[in-house]
């Protein structure tokens, strides 16, 4: 959510930034609205404060016996009190069109990302590792000898439809050690504390955490209108809503693994073969809640808590910085994390790690009450993926993968794995 004080005091500049994106300018009609709601404000507090003097004044011509203006000034009163209630609604209505209307406005982009429209214009800033020279054609994931027994799509189809798998033996395993492994790394290394949360929040949890209303559709909803969450950012994140936070608890450092659910409303005919894109699928989550001057070294280091993740598992990645029209609704500054995978001979998104700045907070009104003292101020915050479990065992399948079609594991995972390092060709842990 974006303060409408900052837009009045720049509207070029608001507008500027919200062009980078590829938005166009919304100012103006913003400030109209702002300027009749501040207006209409006004008015009642001056009918307000008309209908207080007269008020006296009521009781004033009681006390001396004058009748008539006893009766004339009750009147007037009475007149005054409905004004001012109709004035107030006015009010009340032009705020939550000015609200709402500003819920809908994506967040500006930090003054370093780059402009653009598309991903055309993301710019890399790291690569990592060095991409296998097979010496056959690399297969995707689902196609692997060893592998293709144990991903069942036709069972899952059956069970719930498309955009759904199920896996089995082996794989489940590998699955459920990788997401393992991750979510103990962010424990006893990166220094993130663990939180088991609700995959189903309410509808200001969502709102909160910019899931709504414009992304409504991307969104599972139940009949009772609760909703199941895309990404544990959103529980993990709303936990200081209304919250006024010591500034000496800050960062708050937070890490979830769960279910997290997608209804991929904008992806019709996008990654349909193997479990690239699904309707369910399992994350790890990085979540800071941060002072607003430590905001960008605590991006930095969120990004690096994930890249080492992928070196461990000497996955092969490349790490860019998304460009202004390329980036989250909620987003003030990204770098995605792109994998290599060779079956698809394409690097491929499997983690983003984004700051918010202030613009989350805004809308669950959470904040921190300075050391120093003063007024409370809104928090930053900050999440990303630690990594996507599924996309994770892709790309490890992938680059792991041997001419019979067993995959070799890489190393960090044998201690979850009850020390195997090969997934044979027949789908066995050895």
């Amino acid at each position: 959510m974006h303060d409408i004080r900052a837009i009045r005091e720049n509207p070029s500049a608001f507008d500027a930034a919200l062009i980078r994106r590829g938005d166009t300018q919304v100012s103006s009609n913003l400030l109209t609205l702002d300027e009749a709601r501040r207006a209409k404000i006004l008015a009642a507090e001056t009918a307000q404060a008309e209908q207080n003097k007269m008020s006296k004044e009521v009781g004033a011509a009681k006390g001396r016996g004058d009748e008539d203006e006893f009766k004339r000034l009750r009147a007037f009163v009475a007149e005054q009190k409905i004004l001012i209630a109709e004035m107030q609604d006015e009010a009340k209505s032009l705020d939550f069109q000015l609200n709402d209307a500003l819920a809908y406005i994506p967040n500006l982009p930090a003054d370093d990302v780059p402009s653009g429209k598309d991903e055309a214009s993301n710019v890399e800033v790291t690569r990592w590792g060095k991409r296998k020279n097979f010496n056959f054609r690399p297969r995707e994931h689902f196609e692997i000898l060893g592998v293709a027994a144990s991903m069942d799509f036709e069972t899952a189809a059956k069970i719930s439809g498309s955009r759904f798998v199920m896996l089995r033996g082996a794989i489940a395993r590998i699955h459920r050690a990788l997401a393992q492994f991750m979510i103990d790394t962010h424990i006893d290394t990166n220094g993130f504390t663990e939180v088991n949360t609700p995959v189903i929040v309410r509808t200001n949890a969502m709102y909160g955490t910019d899931k709504l209303p414009k992304f409504g559709e991307d969104s599972y909803k139940t009949e009772e209108g609760m909703w199941l969450i895309p990404t544990s950012e959103v529980p993990l994140t709303y936990s200081v809503a209304d919250n006024v936070l010591d500034e000496i608890t800050l960062p708050i450092r937070l890490t979830a693994h769960s279910l997290c659910f997608r209804s991929e409303a904008g992806s019709a005919g996008r990654d349909t073969s193997g479990m690239l894109r699904q309707h369910q699928f399992e994350k790890v989550e990085m979540v800071s809640i941060t002072h607003p001057d430590k905001s960008d070294t605590e991006q930095k280091r969120m990004l690096r808590c994930a890249e080492v993740l992928l070196e461990s598992l000497n996955i092969p990645y490349r790490t860019v910085l998304l460009c202004a029209g390329d980036m989250g609704f909620g987003a003030r500054r990204t770098f995605d994390i792109e994998a290599w995978l060779p079956g698809q001979k394409a690097y491929r998104e499997i983690s983003s790690i984004s700051t918010t700045g202030d613009f989350q907070a805004r809308r669950m009104n959470a904040r921190f009450r300075p050391i120093d003292g003063g007024k409370p101020r809104f928090v930053h915050t900050l999440n990303g993926s630690g990594l996507a479990v599924g996309r994770c065992l892709i790309s490890l399948l992938e680059n792991g993968q041997n001419e019979d079609g067993s995959v070799t594991i890489p190393s960090a995972l044998k201690p979850y794995l009850m020390g195997n390092t090969i997934l044979t060709k027949d789908g066995i842990l050895a």
